[in-house]
């Protein structure tokens, strides 16, 4: 249906019944978090934008995607499972791609919502890996993470995604990163997804970012403080916008560029290391470095999860974000790809921290002997310094 939202074109409106009430617990949100309604849309339509006046004089625009999500008993499904659908319309209305609307200004800010009334709180989702929306999918939480961000007022916890029989995985991590919070801290939910938007940050890096708002209000983003992302990242903005402006690929996203940012200033500091050259070109690792032995070795860069395995072993994902079409073994790194995986630490310990480990001593993928497998342990195995993992050659 061609619409105008607040006088605004986007992607598609949509025609909804019977959700007052979420439109009436978002203007409560907002409310309850600081800030003063100053439009609303009209609540028979989807998506709802919303006019806000924030602390500090901010004007915020909102187009929100919101989505009951409740609990009910249903047969065979664990008594501890909330769950929402992201659907708008029947069934039949569903083919085709469903986009969000984006603002290309990046003016207004797109939130994609589950909104569970009864228990007074919000799920927020991530829209870079909700677009197009995959209608007439249910998203499943439990009751414990409810708990958590009831308790807390902010919870952040990782979802794995799973392929369905008409998609891939939403993410090449196989992992989602969830916010869920109370209604107070709407706005601080809004500052991050800004956030989020405006460097395209990867669920992990998410996953940080989420982390670090826990504690954090509306009110640390006065004007002349200092950007969070800036005291997260610990590098200046100048520095930030000249590491995008510099590699091609982050103009799409930011994916490693931080990491790999904070990596070759190790190894330039580094007395064992005589020469480093970033590689920005695609199908060629990260950094070409000469030792000051005269060795030569070149370096992949990968962020950990924040999640460890059950041992406390970090986990660090070493694969590429696609396959070549016809060919599923080309996502895989072939082991002559590159001498050294370099493992940030950032998302488990906070800290800029780099692992290292020859790549011919990686685990093996189990169907391809000659690939590497996706999923590594990084365990006491892998080595602090560069000249420690690499073999003689």
């Amino acid at each position: 249906m061609s619409e105008d939202v607040a006088g605004r074109s986007y992607a598609r409106v949509y025609r909804t019944l019977g959700r007052q009430v979420l439109h009436e617990f978002l203007r409560q949100a907002v409310s309850a978090s600081g800030g003063r309604v100053l439009y609303a849309s009209r609540a028979d339509r989807a998506p709802i934008y919303l006019g806000v006046h924030g602390a500090h004089d901010e004007r915020i625009g909102l187009l929100v995607y919101p989505f009951t999500a409740n609990q009910r008993t249903i047969t065979n499904r664990p008594l501890d499972e909330h769950r929402m659908q992201i659907r708008y319309g029947g069934e039949e209305s569903w083919a085709g791609e469903h986009r969000l609307g984006l603002d290309v200004a990046q003016v207004d800010t797109t939130l994609v919502l589950g909104v569970h009334v009864e228990r007074q709180m919000f799920i927020g989702l991530d829209p870079a890996l909700y677009d197009p929306l995959p209608m007439g999918i249910s998203f499943e939480f439990k009751e414990s993470d409810v708990a958590a961000a009831i308790g807390r007022g902010w919870h952040v916890y990782e979802r794995v995604t799973r392929a369905g029989r008409r998609r891939d995985p939403r993410t090449a991590e196989r992992l989602e990163t969830v916010v869920m919070f109370r209604p107070e801290r709407l706005l601080d939910y809004v500052r991050l997804e800004r956030e989020a938007a405006d460097l395209a940050l990867d669920p992990p890096l998410r996953f940080i970012a989420a982390q670090q708002v826990a504690t954090r209000t509306g009110r640390e983003h006065a004007i002349g403080a200092l950007h969070p992302l800036e005291e997260q990242f610990g590098m200046s903005s100048a520095d930030i916008l000249e590491m995008i402006n510099k590699r091609l690929r982050l103009s799409v996203a930011v994916r490693g560029g931080v990491a790999e940012f904070h990596l070759e200033r190790l190894l330039t500091a580094d007395p064992s290391v005589a020469h480093v050259e970033p590689l920005d070109v695609d199908s060629q690792p990260d950094f070409r470095v000469t030792l000051a032995d005269g060795r030569v070795l070149t370096i992949e860069c990968k962020n950990t999860s924040p999640e460890r395995y059950a041992n406390g072993d970090y986990r660090v994902e070493v694969q590429k974000t696609r396959a070549s079409t016809g060919d599923p073994a080309s996502r895989y790194y072939r082991v002559d790809q590159f001498d050294l995986v370099a493992a940030c630490l950032y998302a488990p310990t906070k800290k800029w921290e780099f692992v290292f480990k020859d790549a011919e001593l990686l685990a093996r993928h189990r169907y391809y002997p000659d690939r590497i497998a996706p999923m590594q342990r990084v365990d006491a195995t892998w080595q602090r310094e560069v000249t420690a993992a690499a073999r003689p050659r």
